[in-house]
């Protein structure tokens, strides 16, 4: 990947920024000045280099690297060879969990995402990672997604720094999770505070109730530093991996109760 001229600096401490999903950066790129919020993954991933520079330079970001080598070791762990995987990728952004996962060995990839952006991006930095790349909401998937994905036969569902914000809600999860198949393989991450009693993004209950009702078999939970805050604070997140025994139930899917806000 050719990686675009520019150069970022992020915003004085004063500010004014109190949560993460107000944080954002000044891009200068050709003489020109702009300030690009994280959850702007259109302007973002339009940028060849930014993201990687943004995120895995600036700010630390582990996620993928933490989310997929959890999976790898208990697959490795399991009597089913990686090779089998046919992993659905939700929130693919550019490809970087894809891109991980075809190094250790994994054959069949698919990613989705919501955003027109991430697939272009996909395709300019990681060319043949992906055996298919849709850009659907997969709360409303169209019926030739859903039959496309049906017929893939997906046995692995990961996703990486995209729930609790608005950018993969509860029933989205909800959605991508049935999508795969019974006993298949389940890794996610989320911010550990959506994960509280106190949440509200529909995304603790819904954890709870797949613990409970027999849904959802954990094998790791791990806490662990997703990235770091503008101003240097570690953000903590939680990494689950487990094999999925039932589909989730309406019952337990909440309407989406949250505002969009930067996932990252």
């Amino acid at each position: 990947m050719k990686r675009a001229r520019f150069s970022l600096t992020f915003p004085a401490p004063n500010s004014g920024i109190k949560t993460q999903a107000e944080e954002y950066c000044i891009i200068e790129q050709d003489g020109q000045e702009r300030r690009i919020r994280f959850h702007d993954y259109h302007e973002i991933y339009a940028i060849p280099g930014l993201y990687e520079h943004l995120f895995y330079e600036r700010l630390k970001y582990k996620s993928p690297d933490v989310i997929t080598s959890l999976l790898i070791e208990q697959i490795n762990k399991s009597s089913s060879p990686i090779s089998e995987l046919a992993v659905f990728d939700m929130g693919a952004g550019n490809g970087i969990v894809g891109k991980i996962l075809k190094q250790n060995g994994v054959n069949r990839i698919i990613g989705i995402d919501i955003v027109p952006e991430a697939a272009m991006a996909a395709q300019r930095d990681q060319s043949g990672v992906y055996d298919d790349y849709y850009i659907e909401d997969l709360r409303n998937l169209s019926s030739d997604t859903r039959g496309a994905l049906e017929a893939k036969d997906l046995n692995c569902l990961i996703t990486s720094g995209a729930l609790g914000f608005g950018d993969i809600p509860a029933p989205a999860f909800a959605a991508g999770y049935n999508l795969i198949a019974v006993d298949g393989w389940i890794a996610f991450n989320i911010k550990e505070d959506f994960i509280e009693e106190s949440d509200s993004t529909g995304f603790s209950d819904l954890v709870k109730g797949m613990l409970d009702g027999g849904i959802f078999d954990l094998r790791v939970r791990h806490r662990y530093c997703h990235r770091l805050s503008v101003d240097g604070r570690p953000l903590y997140y939680v990494a689950v991996v487990g094999v999925k025994k039932a589909p989730i139930p309406k019952a337990l899917i909440k309407i989406d109760q949250f505002h969009n806000g930067g996932g990252m």
